[in-house]
Parts: C-alpha cells; sequence; structure tokens
C-alpha cells in the first residue's frame, strides 16, 4: 500500500511538471514568441545543439527564420529568449540596469560562493567591488607596457613557423588554432610571471593545459543550461587526478605559477625572457596583485591574487586564440584583401626606420587597413557565441517592443548582433574590412555601439 501511495505521489508531481510545461509552451505570457517546437518544453534542444557546437549559426538562422522584422524575438528555452534588436543591448546590458546574470555563469567559478571569478560572479554589489579593485591594471594605458613581453613571444612563434616552412616538401599540416594557443598562453605567462610557460618550445600542451582549458569550457557552457547539477559534479571533478579536472585543474596550476615565482623569481632557462620586467620597468601582473595585496589585505586579499591570476590564464589565452585564428581564416579566405593588408604593411614599412620586425600598438592604429580587418573578423567571429544570458528584474522589462515577466531569461548573442543587416548592411555576412573605412560619421558610430567581440562582465 505505501508503495502504491509514493507511485502516486511521484505520478502526480510528473504530471504537475508535465502540465506546467505544456502551460508555459501554448498558454503563458510568451508562449507566442516563435521558436522551435521542443524548446518551448524542455532546454535538452539548447544543450544539444550547444553540444553540436554550432548554436552561434543555430542562434542566427533561427532569428532569420522566424523574425518578421529587423527586431526579433525568439526562444531557444521553455524561458529563454534570445533579442535581435538594435535598442537591447542598453536595456539589457547598460549601467543603471538591474538585469542580473542568469545561473547558467554558476558552472564557470567553484560552488562555493566565496570563490568568485570576475566572469561568473552574479553578486552584483561584490562584483562591482572588484571589477573596480583591477580595472586600473587592464587599462589600454597599462596594457600597451607589457609589449616588449609579447614581441618575445611572437618573435619566437615567428622563429618556430619558419622552421616548419623550413622543412620542404615534407612539412606536415599545421593547425594553426594550436599554435595560437601556445602563443596565447606563453603570453600570459609574460605577462603575469615574467616567465613564458613552454608552449612554444616545441607546440606540446604543457601539463595538459590546453586540454583541461577546453574540458572546462565545454563542460561550463553545457552544465550551465542545468546549472543545479554543478554543486553535484563540481566535487567528483575536483577528485580526478592529482590536481582535478577543468577549472580545478587550471587553478592548481595557476597556484604552481605562484609557488615558483615567488620562490624562484629570477628563474630562467635558455628561451626565457623574464628579464623584461627590469628593462621595461614594468611589472607582471603577479607582481601587481601582490603589490595591491601588501597595502591593504582586507580589501584586496590572498584570494584576489590567485583570482586575478586564474582569469588571465582562462580568459586571457582562449580569446586571444580564437581571435587571431578568426583573423588568419578571414585573409586566407580572402586573398584580395590579404593582399591589400599586406601593401599596406609593406608602404608602412618602407618608410619607417627601426627594427623590421617590430609593430608597436600605437604605430598599428596609423594603419588604417589592418585595423579595419581585425574588426571585421572580431564582427564575424567573436568570441563568444551563445547568447549573454540576463533575468530580467522585479516588475518586468519590455524590450523590442514585448513585455517580459520577471524571472525570464534574455540575452543578446554577439553572433547574432553583428549580423544585424540595418545595422552592419545587406551584406552583413560577408568580409568587407572597407565598411569600417566609411566618411559616414552617423553609420560608423553605430557600427562601433553594435560592435561587441567581448562578453559583458
Amino acid at each position: 500500500m505505501q508503495a502504491y501511495v509514493l507511485l502516486v505521489i511521484v505520478a502526480l508531481f510528473v504530471g504537475v511538471q508535465l502540465l506546467a510545461k505544456i502551460y508555459r509552451g501554448f498558454a503563458a505570457p510568451l508562449a507566442s514568441v516563435p521558436g522551435p517546437f521542443f524548446a518551448r518544453f524542455t532546454d535538452l534542444w539548447y544543450a544539444w545543439r550547444i553540444h553540436q557546437g554550432r548554436f552561434e549559426v543555430d542562434n542566427i538562422e533561427l532569428h532569420r527564420k522566424y523574425g518578421k522584422s529587423s527586431c526579433s524575438i525568439v526562444r531557444y528555452g521553455p524561458n529563454r529568449f534570445s533579442i535581435n534588436d538594435p535598442h537591447a543591448a542598453k536595456v539589457i546590458y547598460g549601467h543603471g540596469h538591474a538585469f542580473s546574470k542568469s545561473t547558467w555563469y554558476d558552472t564557470w567559478g567553484d560552488p562555493n560562493p566565496h570563490q568568485w571569478s570576475l566572469f561568473s560572479d552574479r553578486n552584483e554589489k561584490r562584483h562591482s567591488e572588484n571589477r573596480r579593485l583591477y580595472q586600473s591594471m587592464y587599462s589600454m594605458s597599462s596594457l600597451v607596457h607589457y609589449e616588449s613581453y609579447v614581441d618575445e613571444c611572437a618573435d619566437l612563434f615567428s622563429k618556430r613557423l619558419s622552421e616548419m616552412s623550413g622543412r620542404g616538401k615534407t612539412v606536415e599540416p599545421v593547425d594553426m588554432g594550436h599554435w595560437f594557443q601556445c602563443y596565447a598562453f606563453d603570453v600570459v605567462g609574460m605577462i603575469t610571471y615574467s616567465k613564458r610557460l613552454g608552449f612554444l618550445d616545441r607546440g606540446l600542451d604543457v601539463g595538459a593545459v590546453i586540454k583541461n582549458l577546453e574540458n572546462h569550457l565545454y563542460y561550463a557552457t553545457m552544465v550551465g543550461v542545468y546549472s543545479y547539477l554543478h554543486s553535484y559534479l563540481a566535487p567528483i571533478r575536483s577528485r580526478l587526478g592529482k590536481r582535478g579536472t577543468g577549472r580545478q585543474f587550471i587553478v592548481e596550476f595557476t597556484k604552481g605559477c605562484l609557488a615558483d615565482h615567488q620562490a624562484k623569481p629570477k628563474a630562467v632557462d635558455a628561451e626565457d625572457t623574464s628579464h623584461l620586467s627590469e628593462q621595461s620597468g614594468t611589472m607582471d601582473f603577479l607582481s601587481k596583485f601582490l603589490g595591491k595585496h601588501s597595502e591593504d589585505s582586507s580589501t584586496f586579499s590572498q584570494y584576489h591574487v590567485l583570482a586575478g591570476c586564474v582569469s588571465n590564464m582562462v580568459a586571457g589565452s582562449d580569446t586571444t586564440a580564437i581571435s587571431l585564428s578568426a583573423i588568419l581564416y578571414q585573409l586566407l579566405r580572402n586573398p584580395k584583401e590579404m593582399s591589400k593588408l599586406q601593401k599596406e604593411i609593406d608602404e608602412f614599412y618602407s618608410q619607417r626606420t627601426g627594427d623590421p620586425r617590430r609593430l608597436n600598438f600605437q604605430e598599428s592604429l596609423k594603419l588604417p587597413y589592418l585595423q579595419a580587418v581585425i574588426k571585421e573578423a572580431l564582427r564575424l567571429h567573436p568570441a563568444t557565441g551563445l547568447p549573454l544570458e540576463r533575468v530580467v528584474p522585479e516588475g518586468g522589462a519590455t524590450i523590442a517592443g514585448k513585455f517580459f515577466p520577471a524571472g525570464t531569461i534574455v540575452g543578446i548573442n554577439t553572433w547574432v548582433e553583428h549580423h544585424h543587416p540595418s545595422i552592419f548592411g545587406e551584406d552583413a555576412a560577408s568580409f568587407r574590412p572597407d565598411r569600417w573605412l566609411i566618411t559616414d560619421t552617423d553609420r560608423l558610430s553605430a557600427m562601433n555601439r553594435h560592435w561587441m567581440p567581448v562578453s559583458h562582465l
């Protein structure tokens, strides 16, 4: 009898949940918003498309298929809505608006709420306070001082490419995406610890860091759809292997780098360049973090030091590699544009004295076509391929002419935003750097406002 009662209770619970999903799909206030049929009832459709690895393309196609105008809203889950509207970004992500991050961000950090990261922290007050603590160290005026660190890695990268190209007909295809990742990690090592991590030495995945970063990115992206699983899965993942796996591995690897930096700050190898910190007069990030910690350990704790270094490792390496890959990919697919860029660079060097291998940041700003190529490549292939989810605050909000109740998840996918024809033209899907070299200041200003190749922290 007890088993029968239990079975009835379970059946009723499942039935209620099913009815709730059916109601939300067909009779809820947002039932009229179009999208894939199964996305009305379950997030499994979204999770499956993420697993397929091309949701950014799916998202664009959803708006093309269901959008009735240049301003459109489509669903990609029972309570998830993608917005394609020129004015939506200011409403959703603008300062002063109370749209908080969705629980999807939780899987990018530790389940322990005290082990925050800037990207994943949903505590708005703490996030704002911590962002201010790091802000000055990541300003452009501060970052340009690291050029000597980057130049050294670029020279070594160039050397490796020359070695590979000099092997004649026996040369194997070069995975430039992997080498860009190696380059990015060594640059991160230089600017963070004044020491390369060794990825460019032989193009190997030092300590399986790249493998574990990819593991972390896949896990966080997928499990974020069902974020309540994170508190159960993360402790298990942290116990896999000596250092755990995914994010935990990256954290433990970073702790090792911190310990090595503090124990042997002058340690170098044959091709290392840690002496640059003295020559350039620029402290690496770890030294800056430690200095800030020494000034006020109650405000900038030891955890702030670790969190800053982990952030450099995760965000700095991956976005750099993706961006460089996107630029090279577009140039190889468009030889006419590549020739035009090569001509601009050659003409610049023909009129310039100094090291022909060097091009600093300020000089690069004098190459308009180079800047246009970079912006256009990152427009077509931004580093983030999913909607940057936010939760509609209490009282609801009207976005793109539609009222969204409180608790609804809304977001803008940069891929969708960057393909908006009313902003970037009817040829928005084409690689055309010249679109950034127009004299129409109003049009250029509009494109710049909607160009957002990096995520909203």
